[in-house]
């Protein structure tokens, strides 16, 4: 039998934190401001999206405690167990002096009315403790998911460039503090499974993902929170109940990352941040679109496991992974099962998931040597906006000229991902060639009836689709200069 704990416990800055009756749907940022009256961290758009409550989050991984910038309005107190919360005010210099991050916003002018400015040098101090001495591109990337409206972001960029002529992470005041917080966290990893209060309001951190399985299992009304990206809007938007809740972002075995000759398999707990470096890797072209999605408190805290299980018809992973022959592994209690990801999404809000199942993993097959892929995101921000279509392309032309094999796949499109069945089998078997991608453009409105919402109108996203296969086409023969921001 698993023993249990009572407790959720965590560092806040330097101090041990044990909370026994916390509410599921208790953000970090309102027990901050509230009960902690830590008011350095704000509110600004309560879903993630302005950075003006961004905060780092510790949490150990190989014996290292590393740090994400996560935006604490939509990250709840349950997942914070063994972790290190630093928020603003925990920021100091040498001998009284202010952090080299804050003298540099100061010198550097990169505060005007001050309201955003704890969130900025917050994702400006995970930066620098990562890479001190930060390009240009991956100051901007840092910053992502931060949001100014006084400044013109230009002084703020100055000062990222700044930061490490005032000091280095060497000498950092936390850095000592840090090492010393390591097994105080350890200990807090006891093997013990956390449950607090009863029905509606129960909190559960399972021990390991045994542990988790056996209680979805057990408990199938209960709410998954991982990233907490998508069900951290239902509290603060919608003001939805969420319990019973089973948090399971620190189950190590979901960050999990394995690969062979063949292929690439992702838990489904690995967030997009530590998803990057090996897609880049493997699928080139998929690194661009990863730098789009969201910013970096986000793509910190979701993972590929939440974006796909939820079923958004707008999730960015599922259509480039549809194009790549993706399979998901799904597990209720210790039986899995294996299936296609074109196949789980069944139809609007609806997928292929039993009771108490939930998505364990997702493997990628390697492209092999001559097919060509591409993947497009089309929004009205190029930067931390949600697509109005997201289109992936993969072809194969033989030897010969002619299309052996295609495969395309939209979100935004239609109720579900959805691949487009009728241009592929316009195109296979007929010369890769201007005119057969002329004749094959008339065959998306077979495949996709596109709605008119807030971010494009039904004609605009058919018109897009037939335009991407046209630009994926010139792309891939040469005709066309794919347009790349380059980030470090």
């Amino acid at each position: 039998m698993t023993a249990v704990s009572g407790a959720i416990r965590f560092i806040l800055n330097g101090e041990e934190i044990s909370l026994t009756d916390i509410r599921p749907e208790t953000t970090l940022l309102d027990w901050l401001r509230l009960e902690q009256r830590l008011r350095g961290s704000k509110e600004g758009c309560a879903e993630g999206d302005c950075g003006a409550c961004t905060v780092l989050v510790g949490r150990l991984m190989d014996d290292e405690i590393i740090y994400d910038s996560v935006t604490a309005c939509i990250r709840f107190m349950g997942s914070l167990h063994g972790t290190h919360v630093v928020t603003i005010e925990h920021l100091r210099g040498e001998n009284g002096n202010l952090h080299p991050v804050q003298q540099a916003m100061v010198d550097h002018h990169g505060s005007q009315c001050g309201f955003c400015t704890p969130g900025f040098v917050i994702s400006l101090y995970g930066l620098w403790m990562r890479n001190p001495d930060p390009s240009q591109g991956a100051i901007e990337k840092a910053l992502q998911g931060n949001l100014c409206r006084c400044t013109g972001y230009a002084p703020i960029i100055r000062a990222g460039k700044a930061m490490s002529s005032y000091g280095l992470p060497q000498g950092d005041p936390l850095l000592a503090e840090r090492i010393a917080l390591k097994d105080k966290i350890k200990a807090i990893h006891d093997g013990r499974r956390v449950e607090l209060g009863e029905d509606a309001e129960r909190i559960i951190v399972p021990a390991s993902l045994d542990d988790f399985a056996a209680l979805y299992e057990a408990n199938p009304e209960a709410t998954i929170v991982n990233g907490s990206t998508d069900v951290g809007l239902w509290v603060t938007k919608f003001m939805r109940p969420i319990g019973p809740v089973i948090f399971i972002n620190h189950l190590q075995e979901l960050k999990a990352i394995a690969d062979n000759a063949s292929e690439v398999r992702f838990y489904a707990g690995v967030s997009y941040s530590e998803a990057l470096p090996v897609l880049a890797e493997n699928f080139p072209d998929m690194a661009e679109l990863w730098n789009r999605i969201a910013g970096e408190q986000i793509r910190n805290m979701g993972t590929l496991g939440g974006n796909i299980a939820n079923g958004s018809p707008i999730g960015d992973t599922p259509p480039p992974f549809i194009v790549l022959g993706a399979r998901l592994t799904l597990r209720r209690g210790s039986h899995r099962r294996e299936i296609k990801l074109e196949d789980y999404f069944v139809a609007y809000g609806k997928q292929d998931r039993q009771p108490g199942e939930f998505v364990e993993s997702v493997t990628l097959p390697l492209l092999p040597t001559g097919e060509k892929f591409a993947v497009y995101k089309i929004s009205k921000r190029r930067e931390e906006d949600i697509s109005a279509l997201c289109g992936a392309f993969r072809v194969f032309v033989n030897d010969g000229g002619t299309v052996g094999m295609a495969r395309i796949a939209f979100g935004g499109m239609a109720a579900t991902p959805k691949r487009a069945k009728a241009v592929e089998a316009a195109l296979v078997g007929r010369p890769w060639t201007q005119e057969t991608i002329d004749a094959a453009v008339a065959a998306f409105a077979e495949d996709y009836q596109p709605i008119s919402d807030m971010r494009a109108s039904a004609d605009y996203r058919l018109l897009s689709a037939q335009n991407l296969l046209k630009r994926f086409f010139l792309e891939t023969t040469g005709h066309g200069q794919r347009l790349r921001r380059e980030v470090a």
